[in-house]
């Protein structure tokens, strides 16, 4: 039976140190790192991660600032208030929740804001700092990812790492960071063909597809490290990621469960890059 990879136990851990380290910068420099939010509209899963955003700011010890906007919300009007928060200096960190209200354009709003208050790492200059390995800032989830495996002790040099998912959050950028810590990256998508044989030959297998219990037992390597970043809502309600965890637990040697396993670490990684943006700020 795999071991199970404790997100929340990690997050917890990976928290307690950015409270420390931001009580130390405070002390040292007489503010907070900040961070603003800004939700634009109604959205109840938008609104329920606003809500754990301002929670796990209060936790560590940072300035927040929550911008509800309705959704009438003009591009002009949310693009001052970017433009505002870019030149405000108790704001380090700027995240616009997605996904916006059809009228508004989620691109002009990310080249809008400031790539040193970038802290989801959605800006091309981010972006492209994230391909060259000059990064100040990760996208939150493939941050957590890195995070799991590293504290779990699992090494990457030289394993053969598959990524089923080619999405700009998560897909793209999680094999980025693999590659950039030596592992030998495959990125699997809709088009890729023989998906299962692929999926066979992971050491390390991140699964990011967004289709509840996809990954069966027969798509695993036996002893292999199963990621799961999906996150699913069966019929009944329960919750699910993209991995059957049931029949994939007992052939892999660590899995992350859904919930508790990926999930958690997002928003700790944002409060990461926020006191990051915080620190490069006075340098």
């Amino acid at each position: 039976m795999a071991n199970i990879i404790d997100g929340k136990a990690i997050s917890a851990a990976i928290r307690a140190e950015i409270k420390e380290e931001t009580a130390a910068f405070e002390k040292e420099h007489g503010f907070r790192p900040g961070l603003a939010v800004i939700i634009v509209g109604e959205d109840p899963a938008s609104q329920v991660y606003v809500r754990n955003k301002r929670r796990a700011c209060d936790e560590v010890g940072f300035y927040s600032k929550a911008y509800e906007l309705p959704a009438s919300t003009t591009q002009q009007e949310l693009n001052a208030l970017v433009d505002k928060l870019n030149e405000d200096p108790a704001i380090h960190g700027i995240l616009c929740q997605l996904p916006l209200p059809k009228h508004l354009d989620e691109n002009e709003v990310i080249l809008r804001i400031d790539p040193k208050k970038d802290v989801d790492a959605f800006h091309p200059t981010n972006v492209g700092r994230i391909m060259i390995g000059d990064y100040s800032f990760l996208p939150c989830t493939p941050a957590g990812v890195m995070a799991l495996l590293e504290r779990s002790g699992i090494d990457i040099t030289g394993k053969e790492c598959v990524v089923v998912g080619r999405s700009n959050i998560v897909g793209k950028p999680q094999a980025m960071l693999l590659l950039h810590a030596n592992g030998t990256v495959t990125v699997c998508h809709s088009r890729t063909k023989n998906l299962a044989e692929v999926c066979r030959r992971a050491d390390i297998l991140v699964a990011a597809i967004g289709k509840a219990d996809f990954f069966t037992a027969d798509m695993i390597k036996e002893g292999a490290v199963v990621i799961d970043v999906g996150m699913n809502r069966r019929a009944d309600g329960k919750l699910t990621g993209d991995v059957d965890f049931d029949s994939v637990a007992p052939k892999a040697s660590y899995i992350t469960p859904v919930p508790g396993g990926v999930g958690p670490m997002t928003i700790t990684m944002l409060m990461k890059n926020t006191l990051t943006a915080a620190k490069d700020s006075v340098r």
